[in-house]
C-alpha cells in the first residue's frame, strides 16, 4: 500500500517532526503560507505553556530540504469569506513565493481551515495546482475523482486512525493523513508519534502528493 501525510502552516516544531520522518524514510508535503514567515520566527498563539511560533523565513529552505512544500495561500485567510479578487490573489500569490524561495514549481494546495467552495476550487485550479486538500474526510479508497477537493482518510490524531489504516491497507489502496506539529504538546505525544511512523514505515511505501492526487 501506499502512505501520504502532510502538515499544515510551517512552525518551528516542524523542525523535530522532520527528524522523525528522516529516521524512517518517511516522506511529507508541508502546507506553508509564504507571508507569514518574516525575517525572525513570530507567532503569538498560546498552547499550553508554549508559544506556537512560524519559522523564520530563511530557514524555510533548510528545514525543508529534501520535501515537498504546498500552498497554503499568502497569509491563510477564509477564501469564501473574502472578495474574490483577493482570493485569488491569495492563491496566486501564495503560489507565486513559494515557488521564488524554494526554486521549483509548487503543485499542491491545502485549503486554510478547510474553508472552500466551488468558485474557490475553479481559482485554484487556474492558479495551477494539480490537487487541493480540504478537511474532509473519506472512507474508501483514494484517490477522488475531483483533484481541487481531496479529502484525507483523518486527522493524524483521530480516534480511529488505525482501524482507517487497516482498511485503507486490505483494499491496497492509499492512506492520507494530515495535521498540525504544534498538536504534539508532551514528550509522550511526541513517542507515540515516532511509534506511528515507525509503524506505518514498515507497512507501506511514503509518496509525494502530486503523484497520486494529479489533475489529470
Amino acid at each position: 500500500m501506499k502512505l501520504a501525510q502532510c502538515w499544515d502552516d510551517g512552525v518551528t516544531d516542524d523542525i523535530r517532526l522532520i527528524e522523525i520522518l528522516r529516521r524512517h524514510g518517511a516522506r511529507a508535503s508541508f502546507n506553508l503560507n509564504a507571508a507569514t514567515h518574516k525575517a525572525v520566527r513570530e507567532g503569538g498563539s498560546k498552547r499550553g505553556d508554549r508559544l506556537v511560533q512560524r519559522l523564520a523565513r530563511g530557514e524555510l529552505v533548510s528545514v525543508y530540504e529534501g520535501f515537498l512544500v504546498a500552498n497554503h495561500t499568502l497569509t491563510h485567510p477564509k477564501l469564501t469569506q473574502i472578495a474574490p479578487e483577493e482570493a485569488r490573489r491569495e492563491i496566486r500569490e501564495g503560489r507565486d513565493a513559494l515557488e521564488q524561495i524554494f526554486g521549483y514549481d509548487v503543485k499542491g494546495f491545502a485549503y486554510p481551515y478547510g474553508d472552500f467552495n466551488e468558485e474557490v476550487a475553479q481559482m485554484v485550479r487556474e492558479a495551477g495546482h494539480c490537487y487541493a486538500r480540504t478537511c474532509q474526510t473519506v472512507q474508501g479508497a483514494l484517490p477522488i475523482e475531483t483533484p481541487m477537493v481531496q479529502p484525507t482518510h483523518c486527522h493524524f490524531l483521530a480516534v480511529d486512525f488505525w482501524d482507517k489504516f487497516e482498511a485503507v491497507c486490505a483494499a491496497d489502496g492509499v492512506f492520507y493523513f494530515w495535521g498540525h506539529s504544534y498538536e504534539l504538546d508532551t514528550e509522550d505525544h511526541w513517542s507515540a508519534f515516532e511509534e506511528k511512523i515507525r509503524r506505518l514505515s514498515a507497512a507501506g511505501e511514503w509518496v509525494d502528493l502530486p503523484e497520486i492526487f494529479s489533475d489529470g
